[in-house]
């Protein structure tokens, strides 16, 4: 347990970071979700569509720090990919 003033106050910032850090994950995953049920529906339009804003939710998340930049990358490659072999 935090024992002085300034300890606490750290405390009570980390459960608030946290608890913000936890909202940009799930959008992350939300974001990917959402390209991949649009490849599995098969529409090449709608899943470049929804790439391209995923990208810019991904890029933002990154680069704050909650995900590594290579881990990011690596989703928009993969993704980009699927999006290629759909032709």
């Amino acid at each position: 347990m935090a024992n002085s003033a300034q300890a606490r106050k750290r405390a009570r910032q980390a459960v608030k970071q946290r608890a913000h850090n936890a909202g940009l994950r799930t959008a992350f995953r939300t974001a990917v979700k959402k390209v991949v049920k649009a490849i599995e529906a098969g529409d090449k339009a709608v899943a470049q569509a929804t790439y391209i804003e995923s990208v810019k939710i991904i890029d933002r998340i990154a680069d704050k720090g909650i995900f590594h930049k290579n881990k990011a990358a690596r989703h928009k490659s993969r993704l980009s990919a699927r999006i290629k072999a759909m032709a």
